[in-house]
């Protein structure tokens, strides 16, 4: 055997003799394969019944088949799909714009802050709505709002204002999203901002103190440039998700009131498959959002390799 076929052979040795001395780390990743093959690969042979006219008494095998026609009527003729496509964005950009903001804000002024006790107090404050479920967190906003008995129009009604049916109408629903979903969210931002930001070094603000520059001038030439990195990978990475308007959130809090501004393509999806039974549709539409997501993702990923040099691998 030559040197060169050696040379080949010298890999496959390496992995081989990998595979024997670590055995029972390569055995510690049989269940989860197990878990992607039963929950995620096996059911991917369900989306066959997006092409079907699928019935469950006769099943996947026998439905008859349609190819793109379920693709075809929800573009083209299913009522209203345009304006929940329209939601899901506009709902997801308002999201995005005001949820990716908040956790910088937040950062910047803890970091400013030298009270040790206060400042543990305020991150830990902020960190707790993130581990609450929507589902508590839906009924804790039903009290806060309800227009007879609930905080909010308690206020409002002090001040001379009539009660607001915030959760049913159409003018003040999204805006319930929106601040709902910061204050869930941004205490999460925020650990991985203020993590950022032990890695600037302090000699830097020590030289622009004795240079003259003040609070406000530290953190826009300091402190700033020193996460802005972070900054943009959480904002490329955030991409992806710009179909993805929060269902668990809708769900809770939404009604057949405001399905005009709030109806997105998630909600949508469960009930057209989940109460109306039409599995077909429903899986149509889910396969266009996920191959959007998909698209999104890749894209997303080269941008972030570009931008700020990240790699998976």
């Amino acid at each position: 055997m030559t040197s060169a076929e050696d040379r080949a052979l010298l890999p496959k040795k390496r992995r081989k003799k990998s595979v024997r001395t670590d055995y029972m780390l390569c055995a510690m990743l049989i269940p989860g394969f197990i878990y992607l093959a039963i929950f995620e690969f096996a059911p991917l042979f369900g989306l066959v019944i997006g092409f079907q006219n699928f019935k469950l008494s006769t099943g996947v095998f026998n439905s008859t088949w349609r190819g793109f026609d379920n693709f075809r009527y929800i573009f083209t003729m299913y009522p209203g799909f345009w304006n929940i496509v329209r939601n899901t964005v506009e709902i997801a950009l308002l999201k995005l714009c005001f949820g990716f903001t908040a956790p910088i804000v937040v950062s910047l002024m803890l970091h400013e802050v030298t009270h040790s006790g206060f400042k543990r107090t305020v991150q830990t404050l902020v960190y707790i709505p993130h581990f609450v479920s929507w589902v508590i967190l839906a009924g804790i906003l039903r009290s806060m709002l309800d227009p007879d008995n609930g905080l909010i129009n308690h206020v409002i009604k002090l001040l001379g204002g009539d009660p607001v049916y915030f959760l049913g109408s159409n003018n003040t629903f999204r805006g319930v999203l929106v601040v709902s979903d910061v204050w869930k969210g941004f205490g999460w931002g925020t650990i991985i901002y203020m993590a950022a930001l032990t890695g600037i070094d302090p000699a830097l603000y020590e030289a622009a103190t004795i240079d003259g520059a003040n609070r406000l001038q530290r953190a826009i030439h300091i402190t700033l440039p020193g996460i802005l990195p972070i900054i943009m990978l959480n904002l490329i990475l955030s991409i992806p998700g710009i179909l993805n308007a929060g269902f668990d959130q809708i769900f809770n809090l939404y009604n057949e009131r405001v399905y005009k501004t709030a109806d997105v393509l998630d909600t949508f999806i469960y009930r057209l498959g989940i109460l109306d039974s039409q599995y077909a549709l429903s899986t149509a539409i889910g396969m266009v959002k996920s191959a959007i997501g998909s698209v999104l993702l890749v894209a997303s990923y080269k941008i972030a390799e570009k931008a700020v040099g990240y790699k998976v691998f």
